[in-house]
Parts: structure tokens; C-alpha cells; sequence
């Protein structure tokens, strides 16, 4: 690529970009009002001056604070950061009429913010009794900066990066120099293989070398390490990241090895055990620092001096002292801090703070041999200029793999602004550049593992030291099975849990992934996880509100931020709430490979998802995300948190309804071994899900060796199967066990085929106990009294049963058990164990049974039944001497088919669960009006429409805002009577001379 080429289509898409942000700044001031800006965190109203200084170069800082007599004294939340460029305005409005000038902020504290102006606004004077409204403004400097460096390289020709520059262009090929790895003494001798080659091929380079460092890898060791190797061999080295933090972090762990390190920037902009570093504290240390420091009290006093005289010509004299000294504080600033760029062996800044009208500009064009500069992949090309102009070798650390660079226009992004100067060169020059860090220190094993294969070409393996923690491991943390799995996999799928319809198109919320977030964090930190170890992460902002509502004031450490905002940090447990879930699959900028990368590899221990996998599974790179949770983790569905979810049944096309049986099949078979190591783990996956765990790779099975794979597990899955159904069937057929347990030993399958077989016989059965000690148990349920099953059903089914295939084969060949169904069955035994407890206690109260039976005539003198007897009822109503066989046939057939009466159709494939009966039924009965739940569907349509305002389901919330228009009208007449009552007081002063 040409650099004039280059050079002109970078600087039209920065000016592309530059008027993407200037627009959304004026519809901020234009259509938005001042209040819902401050609300939006971009303003700060009515703030009062508490007090002004002069800062480095002479600038005025300026310290605003909240108005203290209105009792407190915090600023509202905002998102204003150091280095934002803001405007300030005085109450009038935020408009360019009202504004008093533009500064940089230094400072953000809960209390007061600072600003630094430029001297030319000096001649302002700051009224420290008014209010002022401060406005974040578009960030002008760093465009200008990236400007200049392009409009340099363009015409660069002489210089210490010439080669370099055309060997990022490709006119040049990089080359090397012999350099013996066995001479090299490593300053840390902790260093993996990956790391080791990773430096020594950096020093071997004379023009260019890539540090490719994926999530985990000790990145800035490694680069800690080849900086430490540049100094040692007596090079100069400019070191830069797009970020402070990132910034910061190197500062901190130079400063550990003894090196002589200058970080540039204002001392507020820094964390506070790194200020040391910078060049206002090193300055201060200098031999000139006195003479310094008593010329800006000399120009303080000048400044009060100005506001006090009253006289014009004593203002023009004061003003001349003040040009005077200013001019020779910038000439002794200039001396000291040229000596102390020139003493420091590492100079480090964002790219930005590189830039030739700041501090660099009192050093010589070649004082520069390396420029290094980290997290490449997340800096614009452009903003990387600024510094390798200064050097004629660079390094380049980062990870391409993660999110790229923010962008506000989209068009400018597609059309090539959003490549990094990382992954072009990576494209242009292939391995020959680039070392990757293969060895990874953060995540368990089975986190990393997809993250491996899905983006890192499979070539990342877990230290020992990682490889098989667990939040159990950590002290004070109790082993249950939350902390006990390092895959949690929490679907929503056919729960109703819809996302939000908002207006606004990049903002999504689901309220019930809220709820579900709170419960599994409340159950994290009942096991003793603490809340700084736990991070919760959205892809959108609307839902990254909706968390902090829930959960900010209950665990105040809980770190709830946006994926982009908690890139390059880590967490003991990571919950990522994935947001979408519609009818159209629709997945939104989820779809950002990058992005779901970042949020997944940000978790040491264990990682769980809420998501609806019906939704994200139309996206390939989502769908391996689910498919290795699936086989390696642990499966819940969303039932099991929230027990009043009313389901949705979704109309899809056959495509769709494929891949959610798919997904249905994994969620209620594919569930992790607990208490057992992964590798384990998943030889035993492999056993129990047959022939559902290859339905779900069957697109990347290609040799005939798997599908015999499958078919050996398939007969081990139902050689089980006959093995534990035998046991069962024993409660049955011994009139004398009412009950069977079975032992702990069972894996989380083979109690998963007991609740099925269970379920299929009409039995009772529950888990106990927790982890190793888990264990199952079957029971014969209560015998009802013989009034409570009408005869001419028992007729018709008994002549019914003469057509049921072999109970034998028929329960192998039906679907794998759906959750769903099971947590329905489960409500409604409980509620007939409710009803039998009432019976009781009417009997035991001498109720007479004449009158006990009267009160359930009722309901059987409408007429014939619309509904066969279900499962559930043929199994309760036998007795020890009905034939088994014949109850077993006839279960399984009103399991099989439509519970509509004389309907024989089969249920097995497609048929819809009744919510009132919890009965199954064909697609032409399955309306609660024709099988003879109308009343219930009634009943329930009211109570919902009462309590919740809808009149009809997905119709959503009724909206409780006030009208845009009569809200707007208030507001104006809210302010128009504040400012009557604002011109109405007088200053004290005023009064005092009117008495």
C-alpha cells in the first residue's frame, strides 16, 4: 500500500469519524434537555466555583463543586474522566451564546471536578458566587494529533524511522540479526518457553517484531521482560498504549525491576502509587523546583490582584507582570524537563500524550532506538503514528483476536478504520512477524479450551497451576455445585423470558435474565464466593442499568459493567447475561465474534451464561459457545430458578425447528458429571448422552468411525435404561415395598433416567442430599379414593390398551425427557399431595361421605369428559391386583397420544402441553377452549390482564411515562419559574447599600 494512498483514505475517514461524533454531540445540546443530559452522565448543572490555581505551562485549573448549601456535597453520576474535553457554560444554557470556554478535565473526584484552560482564557474572569454548567464536548485534540502525525509520515524522508516505515508499508522485508538465545540472561526466570521465544526473537529484529499475547498469556510480562533486555543493552525506549490503565500497568511493573521510568501526563490522569513517576513529581524534586514554585505564587498573587483593581491601568500593569512571569516560568519548565527526559532509559505515555507538542518536543529526533507500544490491536493505525515516527524499531503487543478499536461511525469502520496497525501488518507478513504466547495462567481448563479452538487455532494450553481450579478452592468457599463447575449453562429457551421492546434499537434489556443473574449471585455468595470476586457482564447498556438496579445495592462490590468495558481484567466467576431472545433469532451485535470472546475469557473459575439458546443458536460462533458448555458443563433450565415463568410456543420455520430440538435434546440430557475433574467429566458425558450428544455434531462427524461409536453407546444407553427400569418396576409388582432408594453411586444420567422411568410409570421420585451424597427415590404414590376416577374412563381405557405396542420398546424410542415437562408434572403432583392432605383432614373432621362425595358431583354433572385419564391418574388409581402389563400399556399410551378424547394422534413428535391440565395434545385440540379448559384459560386471562394491565400476551407492559409533550410543557414552565425567582434575589452587597 502506498503511504500518500493510505494516507488520504485515513485522513477522510478520521474526518469521517470526527463529524460522527461532532452530530451526536449537537443533537445532545439541540433535542435533548439539559436535565435528561446530566442524567445521561454527559452534564453537570449548576455547579459553583470552589477554588482556582495554576497548574503546569501556566494553565488555570479550575475546581467546580456542587452548590454545598443545597446539604450535600457529591456530584451526580456522570462518566466525565480525565482528558475530556468540556465546555463550560454559565446557567443560562449550553448553547454557544452562553459558553465561557473550553478545558481539559484533570481530575473527578465524588466531591468536585477540575479543569484545566489554556492561558489565552486567562483574561476571563471566573465569578465565584455564579453557577456554571459543565457539558462534555467532542474530543478535537486527539483528531488534530493523529492529523499531524499522518500529514508528518507523508512527507517524511529523512529520519530514524525511514526503514521502518517501509517495512510497514512492504516496500522493505523485515530482517534480522544473529543473536545467541543462549548468551541471554532473563531478568525474570519465570518465563515459559513461549515467553522466552517471544523475547529472543524480539531482539534478533532490527526493524519490526509482533507479540501476539492471548487472553491470560502474561503479555506485559513478556513485554516487561524485552524492555528490560533494550535497557540492559543500552537502548531508549518510548513506550505507549492506547489507555492510561494500560499505561499504568506498566508503570507499576518497571518500577518493580529498578528502572529508571518518566511517565508523562498530569499527575490526576494516574493512580496514585505511580505519580512518583510522572513528570510533575520528578520536577518538583529538581534543582529548580523552588525557583519554579515561587513563580507561580508570584502569578497566583497576580491573578487575585487582577479581580481586586478597579483601575484600568493597574489591570494593564498587573497583566504585563503576569505575561512576564509566565514567559519565564515556560523557559525554567523547559530546562528541567528537557534534563529529565534525557536521564529517563524508558519515557512512557498513551499514543496520544507522544504527541510533538508536549513534553517530547524538548528532545532530539533521534533520541528514540525502540518504540513499544501495547494493546496495539485496540488503537486506531493513525494514533499509532504519533509515536513511530520517533524510533527505527518497533514491537507490537496486543491480541487482534479481542474487541477493536470504539468507533462511532459505522460507515467509516466498514470501510477500513477499524483495522489495526497489529492485524494489517499480521495479514500483510503472516508467522515471519509474529510470536504467539501459548501458555496460559488465568482460566480453568474447560474455559479455555473453546476460546482455544474457536479463535486461537487450538494452540493455547492452561498452566498447571489453573488448569483444574474451582471456586471451591478458594478459602472460606463452600463446595456446592455452583462452585463446584467451572461451565454453567443457564437456558431460557421456552421460558416466556423475552427481551425488552425499547425504542431505541441499541439497547436491549431482559428483565427475566435479571432475575435470574440475582439468584445465581445470591447463591454464589451464600457458598462464600465474595462479591469483588464476582463480575456480571452485558453486551448492553440497558441491561448493564437493569443489573445494577437489581443487584448494586444488595452486594455493593459487584463489578457490573458492559463487555467493552471490562476488557484486559479478570474475575474469580464471571455471570454474562447474553440479553437476546425473539421469535426472529435475531442476535444484534452479538454476532462480534470479539466481543464474546472478551466476555467469556475474562473468568479464572468458572463462567456461567443466561441465554436463550433457541435465540443465540443462529449464530455459528454462538452455537460453539453453547455446544462446548453443553458437553463440558453443567445444563439448567431456567425452571429451576424462576418457578412462575409462563411458557411461549414459538412458530418457526422447519429450519428453526430442527435446530431447537437440538438445542432442547442437549439442555435435558447433556448435564456434567459433578465432583469429578473434566477430563473425566467428559468420558462419562460421552457414556450417558448418546445418541443426543452426536445429534448435535452430526455436521462434523466425517468417517464412519463415530457413527459406530454411536451406535455402541446407544446400546449401552439402553441396556442401562432396561437395567434401572427393572429395579423400578419392582415397587410395582412387590405388594409389600412401598418404596425403593437408590445408592449415591448413581451419576447425574442414571438418576436422570430414573426420574424419566419414574415419570413414565406414574411414580413418586426425589433427589436428596447435595454433590457425592446425592441420591434418588422411588415411592408408590397414595391410593385416592375410587370416587375420584369416573368408571366409563377406566371403560374406555381398558378398551384402548388392546392397540399399545410393547412397553419393552416403546419408552427407547421416545425423545430424551424435557425439562420443561418434568417441572410441570413435578407442580402438579405437589398440588394433588395438597388436595389428598385436605381430603384427610375432611374425613378426620367426621364429614360424612355422602356429603363429601355431593361436592364432586358438581363437577361431573356437565356431561362426558372432553379428557382421557392421564398417566399420572391410571397409576394412582391401581391396585395391587390390576395385571401389570396391562397398566403399563396403558400408561405409556396416554403418554404417546392426544389426551382428547377418541383423538389417537401421536403426540411424540409435535404436540403442545396444556398449562391448566399439564396434559399433552395434538395441534388440533391443543386450544384450552376445545379440550374443556376454557373456564381455567378464562380465569387466568383475567387475573393477568388485572394484575399486570395487558390485554393479550406479548402485548407487553402498560407504559406509565408521562407524554413526551405534557412533560416538556412542565419542564418549561419548571424553569421559567425558577429563573423569575432567580432574577427576583439580590446580592447581599446590593441590599446592604439600597439600607
Amino acid at each position: 500500500m502506498a503511504i500518500e494512498q493510505f494516507v488520504s483514505k485515513t485522513l477522510e475517514l478520521l474526518q469521517e469519524e470526527r463529524e460522527a461524533e461532532i452530530e451526536e454531540t449537537r443533537i445532545w445540546q439541540e433535542n435533548i434537555s439539559l436535565k435528561d443530559l446530566q442524567n445521561k452522565g454527559v452534564c453537570l448543572l449548576k455547579l459553583q466555583i470552589g477554588s482556582q490555581s495554576t497548574g503546569l505551562y501556566g494553565r488555570t485549573v479550575v475546581i467546580l463543586e456542587p452548590r454545598k448549601y443545597l446539604g450535600f456535597s457529591s456530584l451526580p453520576s456522570n462518566s466525565f474522566g480525565p482528558g475530556d474535553i468540556v465546555g463550560l457554560y454559565d446557567t443560562g444554557g449550553c448553547t454557544a451564546a452562553s459558553q465561557i470556554g473550553t478545558g481539559i478535565v484533570t481530575r473527578v473526584s465524588q466531591a468536585s471536578i477540575s479543569v484545566a484552560f489554556d492561558d489565552s482564557k486567562d483574561g476571563l474572569s471566573f465569578d465565584t458566587d455564579a453557577l456554571h454548567n459543565l457539558l462534555k464536548l467532542a474530543n478535537d485534540v486527539t483528531y488534530k494529533r493523529m492529523k499531524n502525525a499522518l500529514n508528518a509520515l507523508n512527507g517524511y524522508s529523512n529520519g530514524p524511522a525511514a526503514n521502518l516505515i517501509n517495512v510497514l508499508f512492504g516496500d522493505t522485508k523485515p530482517s534480522s540479526q544473529s543473536q545467541p538465545s543462549n548468551l541471554l540472561k532473563f531478568f525474570n526466570s519465570n518465563l515459559d518457553d513461549s515467553q522466552r521465544d517471544a523475547v529472543s526473537f524480539t531482539l534478533s529484529q532490527r526493524e519490526l517484531a509482533v507479540i501476539h499475547g492471548p487472553p491470560g498469556t502474561g503479555k506485559t510480562t513478556t513485554v516487561v521482560e524485552i524492555i528490560l533486555q533494550a535497557v540492559k543493552q543500552g537502548q531508549k525506549v518510548l513506550c505507549c498504549a492506547p489507555s492510561n490503565v494500560a499505561v499504568d500497568n506498566l508503570v507499576e511493573r518497571l518500577a518493580r525491576c529498578k528502572a529508571k521510568v518518566l511517565r508523562l501526563g498530569h499527575p490526576a490522569r494516574l493512580l496514585e502509587s505511580i505519580q512518583k513517576h510522572s513528570l510533575d513529581a520528578i520536577l518538583a524534586q529538581s534543582e529548580n523546583a523552588n525557583i519554579i514554585a515561587d513563580i507561580r505564587k508570584d502569578m497566583d498573587k497576580a491573578i487575585k490582584g487582577i479581580k481586586k483593581m478597579r483601575e484600568k491601568g493597574d489591570r494593564v500593569n498587573f497583566k504585563r507582570e503576569l505575561g512576564e512571569l509566565r514567559k519565564e516560568l515556560k523557559t525554567r519548565e523547559s530546562t528541567a524537563i528537557a534534563q529529565i527526559l534525557k536521564s529517563a532509559d524508558v519515557v512512557l505515555s498513551t499514543n496520544t500524550g507522544a504527541s510533538g507538542d508536549g513534553p517530547l518536543k524538548f528532545l532530539p529526533a533521534g533520541h528514540f532506538d525502540w518504540v513499544v507500544i501495547d494493546e496495539c490491536a485496540q488503537a486506531l493505525e493513525s494514533s499509532c503514528w504519533i509515536a513511530l515516527l520517533r524510533a527505527r524499531k518497533c514491537i507490537l503487543a496486543g491480541d487482534y483476536k479481542q474487541l477493536p478499536p470504539t468507533i462511532k461511525s459505522q460507515g467509516a469502520a466498514s470501510k477500513g478504520l477499524s483495522l489495526s496497525l497489529m492485524e494489517r501488518l499480521i495479514q500483510m507478513y503472516g508467522d515471519s512477524v509474529v510470536r504467539m504466547l501459548t501458555v496460559q495462567y488465568r482460566m480453568h481448563s474447560a474455559i479455555m479450551e473453546w476460546a482455544s479452538k474457536e479463535m486461537y487455532q487450538g494452540r493455547l494450553t492452561a498452566h498447571s497451576s489453573v488448569e483444574r481450579h474451582l471456586l471451591k478452592d478458594l478459602p472460606e468457599v463452600a463446595c456446592v455445585e455452583e462452585t463446584s463447575t467451572p461451565l454453567l449453562l443457564i437456558d431460557t429457551a421456552g421460558c416466556g423470558l423475552s427481551e425488552m421492546e425499547v425504542t431505541d434499537e441499541q439497547s436491549k434489556g431482559n428483565q427475566g435474565e435479571v432475575d435470574i443473574v440475582e439468584l445465581h449471585i445470591k447463591a454464589l455468595t451464600e457458598a462464600g464466593v465474595k462479591a469483588k470476586d464476582i463480575a456480571v457482564i452485558a453486551p448492553y447498556n440497558l441491561q448493564v442499568d437493569l443489573l445494577r438496579q437489581k443487584l448494586s445495592a444488595r452486594h455493593p462490590e459487584l463489578e457490573i459493567k458492559s463487555v467493552d468495558g471490562f476488557q484486559g481484567r479478570e474475575k474469580e466467576a464471571v455471570v454474562l447475561s447474553l440479553v437476546r431472545s425473539n421469535r426472529k433469532g435475531e442476535v444484534g451485535f452479538l454476532a462480534e465474534d470479539r466481543r464474546i470472546n472478551v466476555a467469556v475469557t475474562r473468568a479464572r473459575r468458572h463462567i456461567a451464561v443466561v441465554c436463550d439458546t433457541q435465540t443465540v443458536q443462529n449464530h455459528a460462533f454462538l452455537k460453539s459457545l453453547i455446544n462446548h458448555m453443553t458437553e463440558f458443563g453443567e445444563v439448567r433450565t431456567a425452571f429451576e430458578y424462576i418457578r412462575d415463568i409462563v411458557p411461549q410456543n414459538y412458530t418457526r420455520d422447519h429450519k428453526d425447528t430442527k435446530t431447537s430440538t437440538s438445542a432442547s435434546s442437549s439442555t435435558s440430557t447433556k448435564q456434567k458429571v459433578k465432583d469429578q475433574p473434566p477430563s473425566r467429566a467428559k468420558q462419562q458425558q460421552k457414556k450417558s448422552t448418546g445418541s443426543s450428544s452426536n445429534g448435535n455434531s452430526a455436521g462434523t462427524e466425517k468417517n464412519t468411525k463415530s457413527c459406530i461409536t454411536a451406535l455402541t453407546e446407544e446400546e449401552q444407553k439402553k441396556n442401562r435404561y432396561a437395567e434401572i427400569r427393572a429395579q423400578v418396576e419392582s415397587v410395582l409388582k412387590a405388594s409389600n415395598q412401598s418404596e425403593l432408594q437408590f445408592p449415591s453411586s448413581f451419576n447425574s444420567h442414571d438418576r436422570l433416567l430414573v426420574h424419566q422411568i419414574a415419570e413414565e410409570l406414574g411414580l413418586v421420585h426425589e433427589s436428596k442430599g447435595e454433590g457425592k451424597d446425592r441420591c434418588i427415590t422411588v415411592a408408590r404414590p397414595l391410593v385416592p379414593t375410587p370416587a375420584e376416577e369416573p368408571r366409563q374412563e377406566e371403560d374406555e381405557e381398558a378398551q384402548e390398551e388392546e392397540t399399545v405396542p410393547n412397553p419393552q420398546i416403546e419408552p427407547l424410542c421416545q425423545p430424551p425427557l424435557d425439562l420443561k415437562s418434568l417441572h410441570l408434572e413435578r407442580m402438579k403432583r405437589e398440588q394433588q399431595k395438597r388436595e389428598e392432605n385436605a381430603q384427610q383432614k375432611k374425613q378426620q373432621n367426621n364429614i360424612p361421605p355422602a356429603q363429601a362425595q355431593s361436592l364432586k358431583k358438581p363437577k361431573s354433572a356437565k356431561g362426558k369428559s372432553r379428557m382421557k385419564a392421564g398417566a399420572c391418574g391410571i397409576a394412582a388409581a391401581a391396585t395391587p391386583d390390576d395385571d401389570f402389563d396391562t397398566l403399563i400399556n396403558a400408561v405409556i399410551k396416554a403418554d404417546s397420544v392426544c389426551s382428547f378424547v377418541k383423538c389417537k394422534a401421536s403426540v411424540l413428535t409435535l404436540g403442545q402441553l396444556c398449562l391448566f391440565c399439564n396434559r399433552q395434545y395434538c395441534l388440533s385440540h391443543h386450544i384450552p377452549e376445545v379440550h374443556g379448559c376454557g373456564d381455567k384459560a378464562k380465569s387466568h386471562a383475567r387475573m393477568r390482564i388485572s394484575k399486570e394491565g395487558v390485554l393479550y400476551a406479548g402485548s407487553g407492559k402498560r407504559d406509565k411515562t408521562m407524554d413526551p409533550s405534557k412533560k416538556a410543557y412542565l419542564q418549561r414552565k419548571l424553569d421559567s419559574k425558577l429563573k423569575d425567582m432567580s432574577s427576583q434575589r439580590k446580592p447581599k452587597k446590593d441590599k446592604e447599600n439600597e439600607s
